[in-house]
């Protein structure tokens, strides 16, 4: 008598099918994390702005612009902001592919921080204009809101 070792087609094939089912699970909430660390991820970078539109706006500098009387937000270029809707209010030469959040000009005591998703974003971000806006109240407190974005990849503090 002969021993054989090895594994017997259908041993593999269960392990295939296994395999399968754990992918098909796995994807769509890896999509899904993916989604909601964008969204964060614009969030702060659009957030990070409250600060200097503060300033500017203690300062009386209430029009976004290069110029030593005018507002410079500092935004940074974002592969995950839409390059058409996040043009540079400052005339900075950004990366190809990249925008920035867009501050409301002139500042007010009403001020905004919109930041539209596109270009590396996921598809489900893209092309619905989804975006995540940042509004002052005339008390100087801020609050955060997201447009046409799905339920399932809002951030907690928006």
């Amino acid at each position: 008598m002969q021993k054989h070792s090895g594994f017997t087609l259908i041993e593999l094939m269960v392990v295939v099918a296994v395999i399968g089912i754990l992918a098909a699970v796995a994807i769509p909430q890896y999509q899904n994390y993916v989604g909601r660390s964008q969204v964060t991820r614009v969030m702060q970078e659009s957030g990070a702005l409250r600060a200097a539109v503060e300033v500017c706006i203690n300062d009386g500098r209430l029009t976004v612009g290069p110029g030593s009387d005018q507002c410079d937000p500092g935004a940074s270029a974002s592969d995950l902001i839409d390059t058409a809707v996040g043009q540079s209010q400052t005339g900075q030469v950004l990366p190809p592919s990249t925008g920035v959040p867009q501050v409301s000009s002139p500042l007010e005591s009403d001020a905004t921080i919109t930041a539209t998703f596109g270009n590396r974003a996921t598809a489900r971000l893209q092309g619905v204009g989804a975006n995540v806006t940042w509004q002052r109240q005339s008390n100087g407190s801020w609050s955060c809101s997201v447009a046409n974005v799905p339920d399932s990849l809002r951030p907690v503090g928006c």
